[in-house]
């Protein structure tokens, strides 16, 4: 579980922000589950990851959920045990993690988003079904619809990704903004790597900033039922994620040269809101 932890808190220091506010057993579930998904996640973004890598993963992502074990020569992996122990003590549906598994075939095959409805569904499967992973440890109640409210959570804190990684994104050969609402807006892949924040970017930038604040008010709406303090610690997680689209603002936009990000004081300054809004819900 130190390892879990460790990958998390490294890794998404936003995701372990709120994952602190969870009880010690769901605390430690979320960050297996955090753990499996990164494993992944790294696969396609680093150098030597390809597709026979993404289906050993998938395939030991498969045998940790059944309660098996692959054991190589230094036994089995501890984001693997991890998992499976999640596996052992709540429900967690496989098919959220083969939606994942789909999602990032997506990145190494180089998908290009042609529309919004294609990047809404990338963020559904890379991030939003981490929902479905979630919401069983936290435990929670109104079905399916509770569940897509989370679906949603996961996607805005996606498509803010997104938004804040558009010039490391480049870098990688990879452009996530839809090609339809970059031609709306009059912005070409040559503006793109040209690096410019001009008067057009900004226009697709804000546009796309209040779609995401608007997945955001609709995943939070089913905050009040998740149970326990796993409200709060989605709460704050989501309160904080949102925070970086503040920051882009602040940046003018300028996602090139520039990282929104949100510091630990900002973080805790921003509790006694997602508080007070759970309160009131």
């Amino acid at each position: 579980m130190l390892h879990c932890r460790e990958l998390t808190r490294q890794h998404s220091k936003t995701f372990y922000f709120g994952s602190r506010f969870f009880p010690l057993q769901q605390r430690q579930a979320v960050w297996a589950v955090y753990a499996a998904c990164r494993c992944g996640d790294d696969i396609v973004d680093e150098p030597g990851g390809g597709a026979a890598a993404l289906s050993q993963w998938w395939a030991r992502v498969q045998s940790a959920l059944a309660g098996r074990l692959a054991f190589g020569a230094a036994g089995p992996d501890p984001v693997d045990v991890a998992l499976g122990w999640a596996a052992r003590h709540y429900p967690i549906p496989e098919s959220a993690f083969r939606e994942l598994y789909l999602g990032l075939r997506m990145d190494l095959e180089g998908h290009r988003y042609g529309t919004l409805s294609e990047l809404e569904l990338y963020c559904r499967r890379v991030a939003g079904v981490v929902g479905f992973m979630i919401a069983p440890i936290c435990g929670y109640h109104g079905g399916e619809q509770t569940l897509q409210h989370a679906v949603r959570l996961g996607q805005a804190m996606q498509l803010t990704n997104i938004l804040r990684d558009v010039g490391e994104d480049l870098g990688r050969g990879r452009i996530y903004l839809p090609a339809d609402l970059m031609a709306e807006f009059g912005v070409t892949v040559q503006m793109l790597h040209a690096g410019q924040v001009t008067p057009e970017y900004r226009r697709l930038m804000q546009h796309l900033t209040q779609l995401a604040r608007q997945w955001y008010a609709e995943g939070r709406a089913g905050l009040p039922c998740l149970h326990g303090s796993g409200r709060l610690a989605v709460a704050a997680a989501a309160r904080a994620y949102e925070g970086i689209l503040d920051a882009l603002e602040r940046n003018g936009y300028d996602n090139f040269s520039r990282r929104a990000q949100v510091s630990g004081p900002r973080k805790l300054l921003m509790l006694p809101q997602a508080w007070w809004e759970l309160r009131l819900s």
